[in-house]
């Protein structure tokens, strides 16, 4: 069986900046409250209208191709994570194969979702076809548009202070080598689903709520399938709805505990690791778990400050800048983790 390798990695970042001094102007926050509980100094937001997450992903592909040393029809299965998909359905795959121009070979498209999680979920599918030789150069990208569905106000600020736009894409490739993707390990939790979620767009007709009544009709007499009420406009039940300590609480247990396993796997320790590459959830999350597992600041990967919490986009932008920054070199062990709503999280031990 084959092992697979990191061929080729590219990002996509908006060119809109938006300072925690920007958000000042449009709802009851500070740059002071924001980094102090964060770490977030700005982020990036698309111009609405001008890109979608599936266009942010082709040019992130792109770039990724280009490092990989192949063509986009040289790809033979795209795997697309992302909670911000462009349409409620089809989903994102077969946008970002339209965009880049590769209908012709009728390849797969599979869209994840599993948000913070959805490109570690994504590494462990696309490893399993690799390993056995389906596929020779898999596609996995993670993107995001944020700012389209966060709550711009003093409402919402709890949330919308946290996400930026962005996406990131790696090829994936076979190697005979004793190098590359080592192990990977995912992991969920439903128990606590709601302490992290959307449920609005949906297709539960009030199931989840109290009655079974949900955006001013009642289901057992009117419309069961409506995704979208007046009524949910309104009560501004169409936002992300967070519970912020239950999820910085699981975070920093559930991170260590998958690093842990990824290393005791295959048979390394802390010691052995010249970078941990985290899901950029919350600079304090990461540093919490960084003092949890005794890293040194050279072994923590993290660029939240600029970029903000990408969810699925942020693992595939941080190994790229990564790479540009010269902090991963060839034979380098490397770990990569997540932890998200759902909950689900996972973690891969990558030999670079």
């Amino acid at each position: 069986m084959y092992n697979t390798k990191i061929a080729g990695a590219g990002k996509f970042i908006p060119e809109k900046v938006v300072t925690n001094q920007d958000l000042e102007k449009l709802m009851e926050t500070s740059d002071q409250w924001i980094r102090e509980r964060t770490g977030i100094e700005e982020r990036h937001w698309l111009r609405r209208g001008e890109e979608t997450s599936s266009t942010m992903a082709a040019k992130a592909s792109k770039d990724a191709i280009k490092m990989a040393g192949i063509e986009a029809e040289d790809i033979d299965f795209i795997i697309f994570a992302t909670l911000s998909p462009d349409f409620f359905f089809p989903g994102n795959g077969v946008m970002l194969q339209r965009h880049l121009g590769i209908t012709k070979t009728e390849i797969p498209a599979l869209d994840i979702r599993n948000q913070c999680s959805g490109f570690v979920y994504g590494l462990e599918v696309a490893d399993q076809f690799i390993k056995t030789g389906k596929y020779k150069n898999i596609l996995l990208v993670g993107a995001e548009y944020h700012s389209g569905g966060i709550d711009i106000s003093t409402r919402g600020r709890g949330i919308s202070v946290l996400f930026g736009d962005g996406a990131g894409a790696v090829v994936l490739q076979p190697t005979d080598k004793d190098k590359g993707i080592l192990t990977t390990h995912i992991h969920s939790d439903g128990s606590q689903a709601e302490i992290l979620s959307a449920k609005n767009p949906g297709m539960h007709g009030g199931y989840y709520d109290e009655d079974h009544k949900e955006g001013g009709y009642d289901v057992s007499t009117d419309h069961p399938f409506v995704l979208v009420t007046d009524k949910m406009m309104e009560d501004s039940l169409i936002y992300p709805f967070m519970e912020g300590q239950t999820v910085f609480k699981t975070a920093v247990r559930k991170f260590p505990e998958v690093i842990k396993k990824a290393l005791d796997t295959a048979g390394y320790t802390t010691n052995d690791v010249n970078l941990v590459i985290p899901h950029q959830a919350n600079l304090r999350i990461s540093q919490f778990v960084q003092k949890l597992l005794h890293l040194r600041d050279d072994q923590m990967f993290n660029n939240i400050q600029k970029y903000g919490n990408t969810t699925a986009a942020s693992i595939p932008i941080a190994i790229t800048e990564a790479l540009e920054q010269g902090r991963v070199k060839e034979g380098d062990l490397v770990v990569l983790a997540a932890f998200g709503s759902g909950f689900t999280w996972g973690s891969a031990l990558v030999r670079w």
